[in-house]
């Protein structure tokens, strides 16, 4: 089979994402004929059929599932390497690091103290973003590393360093009828609404999603929400909410996280300058947390 072009990927994403040549047509700026033409030749190429379509419907084949995941993963791939490409080229170096609002479990202040020491060091910009973009930021080459939550996110592609494990806490407004508690279990928290981080998804009708830290955190005060969260969340609280630990709420682990098999004298300083940092104590009054990272490949 001849190599597939990124034009070809492009138009099998735009039909599978749209499940609608008409509509696929319109957001690609091509005529409908040559669109469908395109994606049956693509479909003799690859071999198998990956749309079911007749007059009333297009559907995913679940090898056009399978097939979707990888050119999504390609196009990544392509604009990734154009992006470290421009940024290669800019006269200084820098590194970006992504992460959510607050989401370092305190260490990146102490990172970045002693990052600036290391001698193959340079200026770190920091970008602060939803959840569910940190991951993607870092495949597509707008992000070189970046702080995660191993239980959330997709890792797929990356090499990551595990720097910190802590317990849950349940945030809730002080009025909580549980705020009083010593603990509580995730059976307390029935009939709560939890909500989810919105993953530029249309939402479902009927669930609650949030895109930042803030907005979670206003939902909960005006009781309208509680979540389950990391306990670096105490330092950052509003004095109208409080948080109550959660007994049997796994441990989530802070992980720091770059694109798999990237190579730089800056970015591996980096990384060794974290990995370093985390394994010292946290400071008394803080939640009791893991301090011994575990590298995984």
């Amino acid at each position: 089979m001849d190599r597939l072009q990124t034009r070809e990927l492009e138009y099998f994403v735009a039909v599978a994402e749209e499940l609608h040549f008409g509509r696929a047509a319109g957001r690609l700026g091509i005529a409908q004929p040559p669109l469908s033409r395109a994606i049956g030749r693509l479909e003799r190429r690859v071999g198998v059929p990956l749309l079911e379509r007749d007059s009333r419907r297009v559907a995913l084949t679940p090898a056009g599932e399978v097939f979707l995941t990888e050119s999504r993963r390609a196009l990544e791939a392509v604009d990734a390497a154009a992006r470290r490409a421009r940024r290669a080229g800019l006269p200084s170096s820098r590194l970006v690091l992504v992460m959510k609002p607050g989401g370092d479990c305190g260490l990146l202040p102490e990172i970045l103290a002693a990052y600036e020491s290391a001698p193959d060091a340079v200026p770190v910009d920091i970008a602060l973003c939803s959840a569910h973009e940190r991951a993607g930021m870092i495949r597509d080459g707008r992000a070189d590393v970046g702080l995660l939550h191993r239980v959330n996110a997709d890792l797929t592609g990356l090499d990551t360093e595990d720097l910190r494990t802590e317990d849950q806490v349940a945030v809730l407004p002080r009025g909580h009828r549980l705020a009083g508690r010593a603990s509580v279990r995730l059976a307390d928290l029935a009939g709560e609404t939890m909500p989810r981080w919105s993953a530029g998804r249309r939402d479902d009708p009927g669930e609650l999603r949030v895109r930042d830290a803030g907005q979670l955190m206003q939902l909960i005060a005006l009781g309208r929400a509680a979540a389950v969260l990391p306990a670096s969340v105490r330092g950052q609280l509003r004095d109208d909410l409080t948080c109550v630990p959660v007994t049997d709420a796994p441990p989530t682990t802070l992980v720091l996280a770059w694109p798999r098999g990237r190579r730089s004298r800056a970015l591996a300083a980096f990384v060794r300058t974290a990995a370093t940092v985390a394994t010292r104590p946290p400071p008394s009054g803080e939640s009791p947390l893991a301090a011994t990272p575990e590298r995984t490949a």
